[in-house]
Parts: structure tokens; sequence; C-alpha cells
């Protein structure tokens, strides 16, 4: 195939890809962001999440191991285990908010210039608690350090 033979096919199949998404443009403004922003923000907050996981963990077992009320026998045979395991639950769910975010991104992308938003894939990173909640922004909720490991909060 020669090169003008390749450029032709080239722009031929831009231009199929281009016109259907050209005439799927929206007419009015009522595009939502809602599923990219929750997909950036868990791509981006997953490492930090990871990274508190040994501190978020151990602090919400001391919280209820110190609120128990089980014998010492129980509490000391309890902690022994407890603590890596909760650290690795806490890690293997930080690790799930951020696939999360990979493939919501997607959608996310072609959601934009519909009124449309996707179900979260992974909720507890907006329903459990966390050492740092900016609250409910404009535009986006950072979340730090979430405790995956206690109930949610619904």
């Amino acid at each position: 195939m020669t090169g003008s033979a390749r450029r032709l096919r080239f722009a031929a199949l831009a231009c199929a890809i281009a016109l259907p998404l050209l005439a799927l443009a929206p007419g009015a403004a009522h595009a939502t962001t809602k599923t990219i922003t929750r997909s950036v923000q868990n791509l981006v907050l997953f490492p930090v999440d990871f990274a508190l996981s040994p501190y978020v963990a151990t602090k919400a077992l001391y919280g209820r191991w110190a609120n128990s009320g089980d014998t010492p026998a129980v509490k000391y045979g309890y902690a022994l285990p407890a603590v890596p395991w909760a650290i690795g639950v806490n890690m293997g769910a930080s690790l799930l908010r951020g696939l999360a975010g990979v493939l919501e991104f997607l959608p996310g992308l072609v959601l934009i210039p519909f009124d449309a938003d996707m179900n979260q894939l992974f909720d507890p990173a907006e329903n459990n608690n966390a050492l740092f909640d900016s609250g409910e922004d404009r535009f986006a909720r950072a979340r730090l350090g979430v405790d995956y490991v206690s109930p949610a909060d619904y």
C-alpha cells in the first residue's frame, strides 16, 4: 500500500468515526460530569487510601477493640490476627477504588454530553468514614483515608 493510499484510508476512517460523534453532539447544555468526576477522584485518591491503610485500619480496630465488652483474653487474642487482616482488607479495597476509577473513566467521557449518570461501581469510597472529607463541594468531594473496615454510614 502506498503512502497516499494509506493517508486516504486513514482520512476515511477518521471521518467514519467523527461523523457519528458529531451527530450525537448535544443541542442544549444539560451535560453532567458526575461519572467522570468520580472516576478521576478514584484514580487520584486511591494511592492515598492505600498509603494510609495501616493507620486507618489500626485506628478503626482500636476504636472497636477499646469499646467492646469482651473478656481480656478475647480482646488480646483478637488483636493479634485482626490488625494485619484489617490492613490487608483496607489496602485491597483501596485498590478496588482505583479499579472502579479505571472502569468508570470511558463511560464517564461518553456521558459528558448527555444528561445521564452511571451508578457507582464502588460506593464505599462515598459512604464510609474518612480521615478527611471536604464535604459537598460545588465540583467535587475529596475523601482521603477512607475506612473500608468499619460499617458504612448511609
